[in-house]
């Protein structure tokens, strides 16, 4: 299927997206995302990829794979990875398209029928003003009591109406909810011992008093604690039955996440900003340092990695859980997958994004209900770009042809 042309769209609705369109010689189009540093993976799409793959038509996910590996940039989530990962969905997305299959059957077929999700507790501008996880870019400021008002302002709600959000949300469905009520003590104190836990304390202790263990309470840490600071913190919310602590420690400090294992009965779930594939979460197994991996296919290397890492975690053990808080083809390709491959734990959801920007921009979204997700049976991962998104004024388009 020779390439024709590489193209990225980018948009004003969230500055951090890439969205890559690969067109074959027949004119069918692959749709492929990955998300943060929007204008250096642009650059090096065109100014580096796309060349390598007009030299040597490398035109299959795998060959792809193989081409763009890159000689530096292989031991993170750069450029490169995030640029590799979208034209890989883009490639696969094209290969299902030219067969006439959903994504997940031409993956293999089904091992589930659909997945239980959690609701990730996000707003609906989080993450949107910089290329950075922090509180700063959390999009609404906590003080600002008028974001209750707006629908979907869950991050608002989780520091200010926590047991309200916990209600709210299981009367919608959702089983569980992932919430980060300590990210500001961690940053006040640089994840140490010395952090003020009380009001992130006070968050989960409103949850459990209004909905008991109705709800499941997923806890992002975003990799901001020390061993010391996390143990101390995870000593602390055993008592709240978590299903899992997400990234107490940053993922590339394996010995401390292991030994924090050894300190807590938490859970740990640790990988989505992993970037070097199935290599990158090897020596995480290999410590016995987390319970479960997640994967984010727009930063590990696409489907082709994502797919071998989901495979390595089996054979150690431990189940898997795909990433969204991203973008629309990112959340539809970790369904397709997710449904493909049998030790799948859940699937996150923003439902601030699914039911906000993600409509602004695409049709063909996973199907969203009671609980579950599920992917639609047109042919590839499903998600079309809407006419009017690529004829807003803030959408623009690069492309080059090979």
């Amino acid at each position: 299927m020779a390439i024709r042309t590489i193209e990225t769209i980018r948009t004003g609705l969230q500055p951090n997206l890439t969205l890559v369109a690969i067109q074959d010689q027949d004119g069918h189009i692959g749709l492929g995302e990955t998300f943060f540093g929007a204008s250096s993976v642009e650059a090096y799409i065109h100014d580096v990829a796309a060349p390598l793959l007009a030299e040597t038509a490398a035109d299959t996910p795998s060959a792809a794979a193989a081409v763009l590996e890159p000689y530096i940039g292989y031991t993170g989530s750069g450029a490169e990875a995030r640029g590799n990962s979208a034209i890989d969905i883009a490639l696969w997305d094209l290969l299902a398209k030219r067969a006439s299959l959903p994504l997940n059957e031409l993956l293999g077929g089904r091992f589930h029928d659909s997945l239980p999700v959690y609701n990730t507790c996000a707003g609906n501008s989080y993450i949107n003003a910089q290329s950075r996880q922090s509180s700063s870019n959390w999009g609404i400021p906590l003080a600002n009591e008028a974001g209750s008002e707006a629908r979907y302002e869950d991050l608002w709600a989780f520091h200010n109406e926590p047991a309200k959000l916990a209600r709210e949300l299981l009367d919608a469905g959702y089983p569980g909810m992932k919430i980060w009520p300590f990210d500001l003590a961690a940053e006040q104190s640089g994840g140490s011992r010395s952090a003020d836990l009380r009001p992130g304390l006070a968050v989960m202790d409103a949850i459990r008093s209004e909905v008991g263990d109705d709800i499941k309470i997923y806890l992002e840490l975003h990799g901001q604690w020390s061993l010391s600071g996390a143990t101390r913190l995870l000593r602390a919310v055993e008592p709240f039955d978590l299903t899992w602590a997400e990234d107490p420690i940053r993922s590339d400090q394996p010995d401390a996440l292991a030994a924090l294992r050894t300190r807590t009965d938490i859970p740990i779930a640790v990988g989505e900003s992993i970037g070097a594939g199935n290599l990158g979460y090897k020596t995480l197994f290999e410590h016995n340092a987390i319970d479960t991996a997640i994967l984010d296919l727009g930063w590990c290397g696409g489907i082709t990695k994502g797919r071998a890492t989901a495979h390595l975690a089996n054979s150690y053990g431990l189940p898997v859980a795909l990433h969204d808080c991203t973008g629309p083809v990112a959340l539809a390709t970790a369904v397709h997958l997710a449904t493909a491959i049998p030790n799948v734990e859940v699937q996150e959801v923003a439902r601030a994004f699914y039911h906000g920007w993600y409509q602004d921009i695409a049709t063909g979204l996973p199907e969203l209900n009671e609980g579950s997700i599920n992917t639609i049976s047109t042919p590839g991962h499903g998600i079309e770009l809407t006419a009017d998104f690529l004829d807003r004024p803030d959408t623009t388009r690069r492309t080059t042809h090979l």
